[in-house]
């Protein structure tokens, strides 16, 4: 867990409840997407050694999420949670519970009622949790049972997922003479247009080459990435006509991606300086939406993207890792 985000847990025995606040360093609208899509609630849901499997899931008042936590010997412990409440990108309410395959309730076990929360914060999100029983015993059990040593370890789940999807393109830049780029998303066929686009312009890959998925470190803390992904391109680029450099990433559907005709080209913009990158984003992102507010980023980049006024994708990205660079 990144000791720089927020993380509160406490027990309130007088009211029966589990408060635990949390921060993510991401924007709502993808942390929200986290907590709400089966595809992405199976990737970090599940503490490990233990996977999430989405038998079904009806995310609306009323719906259910129906579940499997697998274990390593490949046993499943079935789980539901039946959603009362729910205000997009606010938060969500639901009743969750042990359960046979059926969706039957093990009433060996009990409920727990969440109260899930969502509120911006600068560069990062909170999600504010209150989960509340109706008898103390209820309570106690669920500690018992280890509930905040599993959930501790899920949440370092889904650090680790947003860590993934910002993690782009650092190594390839070694200074930060300003550039102009244009960047692609493909639903997993990024390797095979590259390909293409390098037969007709007739030049090579620049830095690394085709980077993947699977060549990303392996980090003990985390849960591997899905076998689906591993050989998926991460990161490429390729120089075409003027020296233009055209870059390129694999949005896979496990991640949580839905690649459009819209959202599949972004312009990107390197600025030579922070205080420039700032200028633009600010001048150019008016009265657009910003999809990510500039920040710095993990990786080592000041990085923000937003779709301007008239509909056109950008991003904005000043690589602090390199700024001595340009110090002489």
């Amino acid at each position: 867990m990144n000791p720089n985000l927020l993380f509160d847990f406490s027990v309130n025995r007088e009211s029966k409840t589990i408060n635990v606040k949390r921060e993510f360093a991401a924007n709502i609208k993808l942390v929200w997407d986290c907590w709400t899509k089966p595809e992405l609630l199976d990737l970090w849901w599940a503490p490990k050694p233990y996977q999430t499997k989405t038998k079904s899931m009806d995310f609306r008042e009323g719906g259910s999420w129906f579940y499997a936590m697998i274990g390593p010997n490949g046993a499943k412990h079935w789980c539901r949670a039946d959603y009362k409440k729910i205000e997009p990108q606010k938060n969500f309410s639901g009743l969750d519970a042990f359960c046979d395959e059926e969706g039957n309730i093990n009433a060996d076990f009990p409920r727990s009622f969440w109260t899930n929360s969502f509120s911006a914060s600068t560069d990062k999100t909170i999600v504010d949790i209150v989960i509340k029983y109706e008898e103390l015993e209820d309570l106690e059990k669920i500690i018992q049972l280890g509930f905040k040593e599993g959930f501790t370890a899920a949440m370092g789940n889904l650090d680790q997922y947003f860590e993934t999807q910002f993690k782009l393109r650092n190594e390839l830049r070694t200074d930060n003479k300003a550039r102009v780029c244009t960047y692609l998303n493909f639903p997993g066929n990024t390797e095979e247009a590259f390909l293409f686009y390098k037969s007709v312009f007739q030049t090579e890959f620049s830095g690394n080459g085709i980077q993947r998925f699977g060549d990303l470190p392996a980090d003990s803390d985390h849960p591997p990435i899905a076998e689906a992904v591993k050989n998926m391109v991460i990161h490429i680029e390729l120089p075409i006509t003027g020296n233009h450099i055209l870059m390129g990433t694999d949005a896979p559907r496990e991640m949580g991606f839905t690649v459009t005709q819209g959202n599949n080209m972004h312009i990107s913009l390197e600025p030579e300086t922070k205080d420039e990158a700032k200028r633009i984003f600010e001048e150019l992102s008016a009265g657009g939406n910003i999809t990510m507010p500039l920040q710095d980023m993990f990786w080592g980049a000041y990085f923000g993207s937003f779709s301007d006024k008239y509909g056109i994708n950008w991003m904005v990205n000043y690589n602090t890792k390199n700024e001595n660079s340009n110090q002489v």
